[in-house]
Protein backbone atom coordinates (compact mmCIF):
# COMPACT_ATOMS: atom_id res chain seq x y z
CA UNK A 1 0.00 0.00 0.00
CA UNK A 2 1.52 3.33 -1.27
CA UNK A 3 0.54 5.94 1.32
CA UNK A 4 0.75 9.43 -0.27
CA UNK A 5 0.91 12.97 1.16
CA UNK A 6 -0.48 16.02 -0.06
CA UNK A 7 1.24 19.22 1.19
CA UNK A 8 -1.03 22.53 0.34
CA UNK A 9 0.59 25.56 1.07
CA UNK A 10 0.87 29.16 0.48
CA UNK A 11 3.79 31.21 2.55
CA UNK A 12 1.99 31.42 5.60
CA UNK A 13 -0.12 28.28 5.94
CA UNK A 14 0.26 25.01 5.25
CA UNK A 15 -1.36 21.29 5.70
CA UNK A 16 -0.30 17.90 5.41
CA UNK A 17 -2.69 15.67 4.30
CA UNK A 18 -2.87 11.65 3.92
CA UNK A 19 -4.23 9.39 1.52
CA UNK A 20 -4.02 6.09 2.47
CA UNK A 21 -4.73 4.31 -0.58
CA UNK A 22 -5.54 5.19 -4.35
CA UNK A 23 -9.38 6.21 -3.54
CA UNK A 24 -9.82 7.29 -0.08
CA UNK A 25 -10.37 10.75 1.17
CA UNK A 26 -7.67 13.33 2.61
CA UNK A 27 -6.80 12.90 6.28
CA UNK A 28 -5.32 16.21 8.19
CA UNK A 29 -2.22 14.78 9.30
CA UNK A 30 -0.76 18.04 10.53
CA UNK A 31 -1.43 22.20 10.18
CA UNK A 32 1.05 24.42 10.08
CA UNK A 33 1.33 28.22 10.86
CA UNK A 34 3.91 31.23 9.92
CA UNK A 35 2.01 34.29 10.80
CA UNK A 36 5.16 36.73 10.09
CA UNK A 37 4.76 36.28 6.27
CA UNK A 38 1.50 37.68 6.96
CA UNK A 39 3.11 41.03 8.45
CA UNK A 40 3.64 44.20 6.12
CA UNK A 41 7.75 44.72 4.88
CA UNK A 42 7.34 48.01 7.43
CA UNK A 43 6.28 45.40 10.36
CA UNK A 44 8.83 43.24 9.66
CA UNK A 45 11.46 45.57 10.07
CA UNK A 46 12.71 47.03 13.19
CA UNK A 47 13.52 50.55 12.69
CA UNK A 48 13.06 53.31 10.26
CA UNK A 49 14.95 52.60 6.85
CA UNK A 50 18.25 54.45 7.18
CA UNK A 51 18.81 57.87 5.11
CA UNK A 52 21.29 58.94 2.54
CA UNK A 53 22.42 61.41 0.16
CA UNK A 54 21.78 61.11 -3.67
CA UNK A 55 24.80 60.61 -5.56
CA UNK A 56 25.18 64.08 -6.95
CA UNK A 57 24.60 65.12 -3.12
CA UNK A 58 21.36 67.43 -4.45
CA UNK A 59 18.58 65.58 -1.71
CA UNK A 60 18.27 63.07 0.85
CA UNK A 61 16.08 59.80 0.56
CA UNK A 62 15.20 56.71 2.60
CA UNK A 63 17.36 53.72 1.30
CA UNK A 64 15.56 50.41 0.75
CA UNK A 65 16.50 47.06 2.29
CA UNK A 66 18.45 44.95 -0.04
CA UNK A 67 16.00 42.00 1.31
CA UNK A 68 12.50 41.87 1.04
CA UNK A 69 11.34 40.70 4.42
CA UNK A 70 8.16 39.13 3.50
CA UNK A 71 9.97 36.65 0.74
CA UNK A 72 12.74 35.92 2.94
CA UNK A 73 9.58 34.86 5.91
CA UNK A 74 8.55 32.48 2.52
CA UNK A 75 12.01 31.30 2.63
CA UNK A 76 12.32 30.35 5.70
CA UNK A 77 8.82 28.67 5.99
CA UNK A 78 9.33 27.12 2.86
CA UNK A 79 13.08 25.22 4.34
CA UNK A 80 10.73 24.68 7.65
CA UNK A 81 8.34 22.57 5.61
CA UNK A 82 10.83 21.31 3.26
CA UNK A 83 13.17 19.96 6.39
CA UNK A 84 9.77 18.69 8.01
CA UNK A 85 8.90 16.96 4.87
CA UNK A 86 12.71 15.30 4.55
CA UNK A 87 11.88 13.90 7.97
CA UNK A 88 9.13 12.22 7.44
CA UNK A 89 10.60 10.38 3.96
CA UNK A 90 13.36 9.44 6.12
CA UNK A 91 10.88 7.72 8.42
CA UNK A 92 9.23 5.91 5.79
CA UNK A 93 5.29 7.98 6.62
CA UNK A 94 5.21 8.44 2.69
CA UNK A 95 5.92 7.05 -0.54
CA UNK A 96 4.67 9.86 -2.54
CA UNK A 97 3.81 14.04 -2.42
CA UNK A 98 1.47 15.83 -4.40
CA UNK A 99 2.61 19.45 -3.75
CA UNK A 100 -0.43 22.30 -4.41
CA UNK A 101 0.54 25.57 -3.57
CA UNK A 102 0.45 29.54 -4.68
CA UNK A 103 2.66 29.53 -8.12
CA UNK A 104 5.38 31.95 -6.26
CA UNK A 105 5.67 29.65 -3.13
CA UNK A 106 5.58 26.51 -5.03
CA UNK A 107 8.92 27.60 -6.81
CA UNK A 108 10.58 28.58 -3.41
CA UNK A 109 9.60 25.10 -2.08
CA UNK A 110 11.26 23.49 -5.35
CA UNK A 111 14.00 25.71 -4.06
CA UNK A 112 14.55 23.43 -0.69
CA UNK A 113 13.77 20.34 -1.33
CA UNK A 114 16.53 17.57 -1.43
CA UNK A 115 17.01 15.08 -3.82
CA UNK A 116 15.06 12.35 -1.65
CA UNK A 117 12.36 14.09 -1.35
CA UNK A 118 12.21 15.37 -5.14
CA UNK A 119 11.97 12.23 -5.67
CA UNK A 120 9.10 11.16 -3.77
CA UNK A 121 7.35 14.27 -5.39
CA UNK A 122 4.76 12.72 -7.75
CA UNK A 123 2.85 15.93 -8.77
CA UNK A 124 2.62 19.68 -8.66
CA UNK A 125 -0.10 21.83 -9.29
CA UNK A 126 0.53 25.48 -9.19
CA UNK A 127 -2.87 26.86 -7.16
CA UNK A 128 -3.37 28.65 -3.70
CA UNK A 129 -5.68 26.01 -1.96
CA UNK A 130 -3.94 25.88 1.66
CA UNK A 131 -7.17 26.91 3.51
CA UNK A 132 -9.85 24.99 1.12
CA UNK A 133 -11.14 22.12 2.88
CA UNK A 134 -9.51 18.40 2.80
CA UNK A 135 -12.58 17.35 -0.41
CA UNK A 136 -11.66 20.98 -2.15
CA UNK A 137 -8.66 20.11 -2.11
CA UNK A 138 -9.04 16.47 -2.99
CA UNK A 139 -11.44 17.25 -6.12
CA UNK A 140 -7.89 18.76 -7.74
CA UNK A 141 -5.70 15.97 -7.66
CA UNK A 142 -5.68 12.91 -9.33
CA UNK A 143 -8.54 10.33 -8.90
CA UNK A 144 -6.27 7.48 -8.20
CA UNK A 145 -2.53 9.22 -6.00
Amino acid sequence: MAISWVLAADSSHARILQADNRATPLVLVEELEHPQARLKNSDLYSDEPGRSFDSGGQGRHAMEPEVDAKSEEARRFARELCEKLRQAALEGRFEKLYVLAAPAFLGILRECQDDNLKSRVAGEIPKDVARQSPEEIRAKLPDFL
